[in-house]
């Protein structure tokens, strides 16, 4: 057993014992699944860079990439360059090409590997004055970039459209444009605003009903060139209406990391996909619940994710945005880089106690694999608090 002194928020001292680490039968590349799985997946920042980490992004690229390769072992499909990858919160668009021409070289070379990539509007600046010919042009220059390299799209929400649409009519006329445009069917991503303030009142309206009928109604019109949908919004009840409402033959991808497990499981009238950034610091555990439910065993499905359910609520509390913390955060625990060090500085998003339950959540779930290693690196964020054991 290893155990360690861990704070309460008095400042006193409480011993921890951790578990011993669970062991995770995985299904592998090219396993038999009935869902699509696909992890959107964090950027390892490089410590040594000279740059100034809030105004450059500096990439350790082989210990990214390495990740990835960690994903597409257990199955899963990497969704690249998202805002789980501080896509718009620290990873510029200049960056984001690299990381996409990098893991599509990688995913080209891996047998079995699946990917698709954010194709966005993130060069170009937020404002009222912008047109929508210059978000279609923007749009256009970044899907065109992840075509051209082999690459599926996941379109991304716009902050310059969010900034610039007078109406809904705005949204049709640009999703129109551009999925005319694309040569595969994309995934498109409404993101909601708890994840990014930018985008309040997307697709024209702040009723969340309202902008979805905007939303359905392009999903109709542009159904063969939409291979599915992710909504983060945080609301099982708004998916699985959603969902009901979709046209044949697109599929829904949740991205709601607070019922991912329920929603996945599905119900007598249909089940959500999945694109989730909370399968990035889960990987192990969900790739064998997903053979599990793959195999009917949906009560040891149910088992094995419902401990990483309240994890994963503690890593996407509000501010939501900051969730990237804790991801990065178990990445360093689990020994998937050596550092706890973030693009933008953002290991500073979270405050102690947050790691502290974190930490312990982890540990519940069987998520810490080497817990010697997780322990000797939680003694020294806390030795950084000054947190003497």
């Amino acid at each position: 057993m290893t155990s360690l002194s861990l704070p309460r928020s008095d400042g006193s001292l409480h011993p921890y014992t951790l578990r011993d680490a669970r062991q995770w039968p995985q299904p592998g590349p090219g396993a038999k699944l009935n869902r699509i799985a696909y992890a959107a997946a964090h950027v390892v920042a490089d410590p040594f860079a000279a740059a100034e980490p809030w105004l450059g992004a500096a990439i350790d690229w082989d210990a990214t990439l390495a990740f990835r390769a960690h994903l597409w072992s257990l199955g899963f499909g990497v969704a690249e360059a998202m805002d789980t990858a501080q896509r718009g919160m620290g990873l510029d668009w200049a960056t984001s090409l690299e990381l996409i021409d990098r893991s599509l070289k990688l995913a080209h070379a891996t047998p079995g590997a699946v990917i698709a990539c954010g194709a966005g509007t993130d060069h170009m600046e937020p404002r009222q004055s912008l047109t929508l010919d210059e978000v279609i042009a923007a749009y256009r220059l970044q899907c065109e970039a992840v075509e051209s390299r082999g690459g599926r799209i996941i379109l991304m929400a716009s902050r310059a459209l969010a900034a610039c649409a007078r109406s809904p009519d705005d949204y049709a006329k640009v999703y129109g444009t551009i999925l005319s445009d694309v040569r595969q069917p994309v995934i498109i991503h409404w993101l909601g605003d708890m994840f990014d303030p930018a985008l309040a009142g997307y697709w024209g309206f702040a009723d969340v009903d309202r902008a979805m009928d905007v939303c359905l109604s392009i999903l109709r019109e542009h159904a063969r060139k939409i291979d599915g949908i992710k909504i983060s919004l945080l609301d099982a009840h708004k998916e699985i209406a959603m969902r009901r409402r979709l046209p044949q033959g697109v599929r829904m991808y949740t991205g709601d990391d607070f019922h991912f497990a329920d929603l996945i499981a599905g119900d007598a009238q249909g089940h959500s996909d999945a694109l989730l950034g909370i399968f990035d610091p889960i990987a192990p555990a969900a790739a064998t619940a997903l053979a599990c439910l793959a195999r009917g065993e949906t009560a040891e499905f149910h088992a094995i994710l419902g401990p990483t359910v309240p994890l994963s609520r503690h890593v996407f509390k509000a501010p939501t945005r900051f969730y990237k913390t804790g991801v990065v955060f178990l990445a360093w625990l689990n020994g998937h880089q050596k550092h706890f060090v973030m693009v933008g500085g953002q290991q500073s998003a979270r405050n102690l106690m947050h790691f502290v339950e974190l930490f312990e959540l982890a540990d519940t779930a069987g998520l810490l694999r080497d817990p010697e290693l997780a322990t000797a690196r939680m003694r020294t964020l806390l030795a950084l608090h000054g947190v003497e054991q």
